[in-house]
């Protein structure tokens, strides 16, 4: 149910084993990118600009460990693409 997400900011749902994640729209009120990460850290899939309220689902095509959202447009706007190494704490993923 959030109403805005700050350009810098991002949500993160970690689900402690990789797993093939579905995700949908239902409840989300502006359009988001979802990145999945691997255990590893690597980028396993991308979803553009989810659409709000949908309900359509989204899945991943490779097992992922955690899903980054993002405002919709950042991964374009930051150039991420599969293949791509998440560093996150919160993950014990470090440099």
């Amino acid at each position: 149910f959030r109403r805005s997400l700050a350009p810098d900011a991002g949500m993160l749902f970690d689900y402690g084993t990789p797993t093939r994640i579905t995700m949908w729209m239902k409840n989300t009120l502006i359009p988001l990118d979802m990145i999945f990460i691997g255990a590893d850290g690597k980028v396993v899939d991308i979803a553009e600009r989810a659409i709000p309220h949908s309900e359509e689902i989204i899945p991943t095509r490779r097992p992922a460990r955690a899903v980054l959202e993002l405002n919709g447009g950042t991964a374009a706007r930051l150039g991420i693409k599969m293949g791509d190494r998440v560093e996150a704490e919160a993950l014990g993923l470090k440099p």
